[in-house]
């Protein structure tokens, strides 16, 4: 079996200039927690996830100092989003996926065909593939 097989196909994305607001509310209406972030070629420039829009890990780098976080659409995704993702063929096996995951301790990754973003595959749509390996 191979990534392809149980990605999610068309991922919902956002661009550079989405507010974090507004992200942050498409992704609970799409019930998902990772968002891949594409530039105005349609390449995939980044990810976003839920936890970068509910406390970005830059506000936290003096331990020291407490910032205080709104969440509006003044910030953008290119702002907060991981640049340079990590990301998975789709014809790439499954086990592929699950190391990278695993050793990066990643809720999902983008999945490419060439270079073109083609899907997003999480760490529930490998434990689906688990339950039905288990189910024979």
């Amino acid at each position: 079996m191979n990534v392809r097989t149980y990605m999610h196909a068309e991922p919902v994305t956002a661009n550079l200039r989405d507010g974090a607001h507004q992200t942050f509310t498409r992704m609970h209406d799409h019930g998902i927690r990772h968002m891949p972030v594409v530039g105005e070629d349609g390449r995939l420039v980044g990810v976003i996830s839920d936890r970068d829009l509910r406390r970005p890990d830059s506000l936290d780098d003096d331990p020291n100092v407490v910032h205080p976080w709104i969440l509006d659409n003044h910030t953008h995704v290119g702002e907060l989003m991981t640049r340079d993702p990590v990301t998975v063929q789709a014809d790439a096996a499954l086990s592929d996926a699950v190391d990278l995951l695993v050793e990066r301790r990643f809720g999902a990754l983008p999945v490419l065909e060439g270079q073109r973003l083609v899907g997003m595959i999480s760490a529930v749509d490998l434990l689906r593939a688990f339950r039905d390996h288990l189910a024979g």
